[in-house]
């Protein structure tokens, strides 16, 4: 394929951070298929494997709501056309208000949602939405929401970030449920989504990663060694030790916790559960990124 549209170059170079000319030669090169042009780039060194995939293209903010027994949480993000609304205070309690409506009434999807009642008012969603709209003077939609509820012995958490722009929520498995409303495993709760804020870990730990994600980047990291005409057996420790860096740097429990970096989030998660005289895990994360959806 040897016509390559501006459109396609501008999309790779959106999502990989190269040059005009690499990722039109890239595209050339694997006719015109943007992932495998991604790998293309990676495996000589033009692109950046924690480049995000998209930009997010729409205003709005993201809200969460954790209950009073921490043990239901929501996050939603709700858009707008501008950011000047988007920071607007009606606008980003509007958003925690529909977070906690999501959380109480657990609807099925966007429309449902907009049918319940609104808390301590005679209307539905819906009439306050119109009211809003009325008052802000936008188009406003819900893009999304998550509601988590727990079953089990546990807690959630949750950390808004960057102007509501990211949001993050985690669920742990405890032990012993009197431990959530201990003041140290709040402290480190709120540590933990803030480090997936800050340091956008894939999956929870390496074990939790896709197959197929993991066979990628090792193809990546073999063809890259290959590259560098040591033998064959240099080549195979290169690769594994370039995928045992990428689990470091991806696998939220192997990363360094960012406020201490001479620890990873597994050795905090120990020394709290140490502390707490109780058993920590770290089941899972959502986080939110503002129109990446």
């Amino acid at each position: 394929m040897s016509n390559i549209s501006a459109k396609l170059v501008k999309e790779l170079r959106e999502k990989t951070g190269a040059g005009m000319m690499e990722c039109k030669n890239a595209l050339t090169e694997v006719e015109g298929d943007v992932e495998k042009a991604i790998d293309f780039l990676r495996t000589r060194g033009l692109a950046s494997a924690a480049k995000k995939a998209g930009r997010a293209t729409n205003e709005g903010a993201i809200a969460e709501y954790i209950s009073l027994d921490n043990k239901t949480g929501v996050l939603i993000e709700v858009n707008c056309e501008t950011d000047f609304v988007a920071m607007n205070e009606s606008f980003t309690s509007f958003v925690k208000l529909l977070a906690e409506v999501v959380a109480k009434d657990n609807p099925v999807d966007a429309e449902a949602l907009m049918e319940l009642s609104v808390p301590n008012r005679d209307i539905t969603v819906r009439e306050l939405f119109g009211e809003t709209v009325g008052k802000l003077g936008e188009n406003i939609q819900v893009a999304r929401f998550t509601r988590i509820e727990l079953e089990e012995t546990g807690a959630l958490s949750a950390y808004i970030h960057g102007g509501a722009k990211i949001g993050i929520m985690v669920q742990f498995k405890l032990g012993n449920q009197g431990s959530a409303d201990k003041e140290v495993f709040k402290i480190f709760a709120r540590d933990v989504a803030m480090q997936v804020a800050a340091a956008s870990p894939i999956a929870v730990r390496r074990e939790s990663f896709d197959a197929a994600v993991v066979e990628r980047e090792k193809e990546i990291y073999k063809t890259q060694a290959a590259e560098s005409g040591k033998p064959e057996a240099i080549q195979e420790k290169m690769a594994e030790g370039r995928l045992n860096k990428y689990f470091k740097e991806s696998a939220l429990v192997e990363q360094a916790f960012v406020k201490d970096m001479d620890i990873s989030i597994d050795e905090y998660t120990k020394r709290v559960a140490k502390e707490l005289g109780d058993t920590i895990e770290i089941e899972a994360f959502t986080r939110y990124d503002l129109g990446a959806h």
